[in-house]
C-alpha cells in the first residue's frame, strides 16, 4: 500500500497511580517513540489560570526519547472544562483553559489538542447547550488556527454526553462551527458505541481526520476503551481500514479501564505485541 501504516502513542490515563516519569519511562521501554498527554493533576497540571512548567514535559521527552505528539485536555462531566457551558463565569473559565491548552501544545510542539462537544445538563435543552457548543469550538478553533494549531475533536458516548456521538453527529457540527482549524479525532471505543465504522468516518471527513483513539472493544460488555487483545476487534483489519483511508496521523492508545491501573505498563505491552503481531499479517 502506498500509505505507511500509522504508528502508535500510548496514553497516560492508566498509569494515574504511577509518576508521569515511569510513564515516559515505560512508553520507552515497550516501544513506543511519542505519547499523548492526557492532562490528569496527578501528572500535568493545568487549569484555567495556570499550568506545571512546559519545560518539565521537554526534558521527559529528551530523557526518554519519546516525543508529546498531542495534548488531551480533561473536559467531561464531573470535570469543569465544559465546551457547553452555559453562564458566563463558566465560558470564561471553559475558553481560558482550551486556550491554555492549546498554548502548552505549541511550546511543545505537539500535532493538536483533543476537543469534545462539551455535555448538556439532562434537563436542559439540548438545541441551546448545542449551540454553546458550537459558540465556544468556533471561537477556539479560531484562537487555535491563528497560532497554526489544529484541534481534533472526537465522539463522545451517550453515557458522556447527548450532544454528538455518531459520525453524522460530527459531520453536522464541523459544518455548524465552519472552522478550518477544527479536524477530527477518530476515538474507535465511541464510534463502535455508535455503530459507525473507520470506513465511514474517512467516507465523511476524508483528510479532516487527522488523529484518533485507538482501543480494543468489547461491546458486550460495553468496554470500550481496553488493551488490543482483551476486546474483539481485529486490529489488522482497523490499520488496514485507516491505511485505505488515507490516513496520515498517529494512533494513541487511549486505555482507560481501571482494571489496568495496578500494571499500565503490561496493557501497553501487549497492546503493542499486539501492533506488531498485526503488521506482519499486512
Amino acid at each position: 500500500m502506498s500509505i505507511e501504516c500509522p504508528r502508535l502513542a500510548a496514553m497516560n490515563c492508566h498509569h494515574r497511580f504511577y509518576t508521569l516519569e515511569s510513564f515516559f519511562a515505560s512508553a520507552r521501554d515497550n516501544g513506543y517513540d511519542s505519547v499523548e498527554l492526557w492532562t490528569g493533576p496527578q501528572h500535568f497540571f493545568m487549569d484555567y489560570a495556570q499550568n506545571d512548567p512546559v519545560d518539565r514535559l521537554r526534558e521527559l521527552e529528551g530523557r526518554y526519547g519519546v516525543k508529546v505528539i498531542g495534548i488531551c485536555p480533561e473536559q467531561t462531566n464531573p470535570k469543569p472544562n465544559n465546551m457547553a457551558a452555559a453562564s458566563p463565569e463558566a465560558r470564561r473559565r471553559a475558553f481560558s483553559y482550551f486556550s491554555r491548552a492549546v498554548d502548552i501544545a505549541c511550546e511543545v510542539g505537539a500535532n493538536q489538542v483533543v476537543v469534545t462537544s462539551g455535555w448538556a445538563f439532562l434537563n436542559e435543552d439540548a438545541d441551546a447547550a448545542y449551540e454553546r457548543s458550537v459558540a465556544m469550538l468556533r471561537r477556539l478553533a479560531s484562537y487555535a488556527g491563528e497560532r497554526d494549531m489544529k484541534l481534533a475533536i472526537e465522539a463522545l458516548q451517550p453515557s458522556e454526553s447527548i450532544l454528538a456521538n455518531s459520525a453524522a453527529d460530527m459531520r453536522r457540527l464541523l459544518d455548524d462551527v465552519a472552522e478550518p482549524a477544527l479536524k477530527i479525532c477518530l476515538d474507535t471505543g465511541a464510534m463502535a458505541r455508535a455503530g459507525d465504522t473507520i470506513e465511514g468516518y474517512f467516507e465523511l471527513f476524508g483528510s479532516d481526520v487527522v488523529h484518533a483513539h485507538f482501543v480494543d472493544v468489547q461491546m458486550d460488555e460495553m468496554d470500550t476503551h481496553i488493551a488490543w487483545g482483551d476486546g474483539t476487534r481485529d486490529m489488522a483489519a482497523d490499520l488496514k481500514a485507516f491505511m485505505e483511508g488515507g490516513y496520515r496521523g498517529i494512533l494513541s492508545v487511549e486505555t482507560v479501564s481501571g482494571r489496568y491501573h495496578a500494571d499500565p505498563a503490561a496493557a501497553d505491552h501487549r497492546s503493542m505485541e499486539a501492533y506488531r503481531r498485526a503488521l506482519e499479517s499486512l
